[in-house]
């Protein structure tokens, strides 16, 4: 089955929010060191990479990741490109003249890089943008940036309007390779008990019965 990985390569290196926990990797056996088996641990925020939030990040009544649906991030989905919005929240005028054509819609800004150091200026989503998709049925959005609000966001906006609507979010995707279209997604968090997100490794299937 052919697939695009959408997913970028977590490690040291990966950019996250400055002052958030940055991926570690500590090797407790290997075979190097005369060990009969490999066995490691890791320590990382959760927002890291591709990654689902929960409601739990961002409402105080938010339900948390293990609790969600899982209907919300396998299906249908459409990656719409708006590489001409720039580092700005995208509007609805950004993208009115496109039909929405399924319940999961996956935003291309290529405005991230994946792998250079934290970038503080990038493409992020309206509260506008976010209701009018709710009024054509969509049920998750993504975007290949870490965030649907802007880096210096306080109030979290477009994160309250994901809320009101019980929305699924898909952050930190990396939609390089993925040309506009339709898709199958799959991108399924970890049954992590309270916790505020997970990563996800997220494909897109290109071919598949219609």
């Amino acid at each position: 089955m052919e697939y695009i990985d959408i997913s970028p390569r977590i490690g040291p290196s990966t950019p996250v929010f400055p002052g958030d926990q940055a991926f570690e990797r500590q090797v407790t056996m290997g075979f190097e060191q005369g060990d009969h088996l490999g066995l490691s641990w890791i320590k990382s925020t959760l927002h890291i990479g591709a990654h689902a939030d929960a409601p739990s990040h961002y409402h105080r009544d938010g339900e948390s990741i293990e609790r969600r649906d899982l209907n919300f991030y396998m299906g249908l989905c459409q990656v719409i490109d708006v590489g001409h919005v720039g580092p700005r929240r995208i509007e609805w005028e950004d993208i009115a003249g496109l039909d929405i054509k399924a319940p999961r819609i996956l935003f291309r800004s290529l405005s991230f890089d994946h792998q250079a150091n934290f970038q503080m200026s990038f493409t992020s989503l309206s509260p506008n943008l976010i209701d009018r998709l709710a009024q054509q049925g969509v049920q998750l959005i993504g975007i290949d940036t870490p965030s649907v609000d802007p880096a210096d966001s306080k109030d979290l906006p477009s994160h309250q309007a994901l809320y009101r609507h019980n929305f699924a979010v898909l952050e930190g995707i990396d939609l390089t390779g993925a040309v506009p279209g339709l898709y199958q997604l799959i991108a399924l968090p970890l049954a992590l008990a309270g916790a505020d997100a997970s990563p996800v490794r997220a494909i897109l299937l290109k071919d598949f019965p219609a």
